[in-house]
């Protein structure tokens, strides 16, 4: 096959994800839910990776509702056992991973606090979900797409981080962290044929109840974007499926922020 085909422009620029098999973790809701059922959609196999088992399994009779399949596992992303276990499971239910979605995250459960008041209990536990889940996620699946030769770790960052977003310390602070961890990972990975991207959402709001945002605030946001409306998970979909492609296999190391412009300067 040539390397370029002037008279089909685009040709060898492969979308097609059919068969591709994903982890997407704290998929039982939100943002995660809504990759999952895109990834679905668009011919993949996603493994709904949550602590819930009544909202994993949820979310996989939606998707086979709507004529896919999809698996539900129970995983505790802060474990490594049970991070080690999930990935076994697929492996030997499916024989391949092509995807991990670092999505599994506290936030919508936090209190605005100023960071003098936050719980050290409470930034632990954040930390330990967002960053090191991350990080024990990456590193097992990183096993099986090492030998595979290929593969695509993709995790959920926040404009939060570039905006510096006040009152939520331990969030931001853990974001920035997956920020880090993607920029080196993709270092170590690329060799392997691996890719490792951040994306980087402005505030999404999903089914799941933000007790602490009012309608004035949800405004306040939406009007210090370019687009000024609220952003849904559905906003995210299409960069998910971009770097879950062959179309994105010279992006790695980036951070990629969907905000509707909200950290455009």
């Amino acid at each position: 096959m040539p390397a370029n085909d002037s008279a089909n422009p685009g040709k060898n620029v492969c979308f097609d994800i059919t068969g591709h098999v994903v982890i997407v973790t704290g998929a039982g809701q939100g943002i995660g839910r809504a990759f999952a059922k895109a990834l679905a959609k668009a011919g993949a196999f996603p493994v709904i990776a949550e602590m819930n088992s009544a909202r994993a399994e949820a979310v996989a009779s939606e998707i086979r509702e709507a004529g896919h399949d999809a698996l539900a596992i129970v995983a505790d992303v802060s474990d490594a056992a049970s991070v080690d276990a999930m990935v076994a499971d697929v492996i030997s239910r499916k024989g391949r991973l092509d995807m991990l979605i670092n999505n599994a995250a506290i936030f919508s459960t936090l209190a605005m606090r100023p960071f003098e008041e936050i719980d050290l209990q409470e930034w632990d536990a954040v930390m330990r979900v967002n960053v090191t889940g991350s990080f024990l996620c990456a590193r097992a699946v990183s096993k099986i797409m090492k030998e595979a030769g290929r593969g695509r770790i993709v995790n959920i960052s926040s404009s939060a981080v570039s905006m510096g977003r006040p009152n939520y310390l331990h969030y931001v602070t853990s974001k920035a962290a997956v920020i880090g961890m993607t920029r080196a990972m993709a270092r170590e990975l690329g060799a392997y044929g691996i890719t490792v991207n951040a994306i980087m959402p402005s505030a999404t709001f999903t089914e799941v109840a933000r007790a602490t945002v009012t309608p004035e605030q949800r405004a306040a946001i939406a009007a210090s974007q370019c687009i000024h409306r609220s952003q849904t998970p559905q906003d995210l979909v299409g960069m998910a499926l971009f770097l879950a492609s062959d179309a994105s296999a010279f992006v790695t190391g980036q951070s990629l922020a969907v905000d509707g412009g909200a950290t455009h300067r």
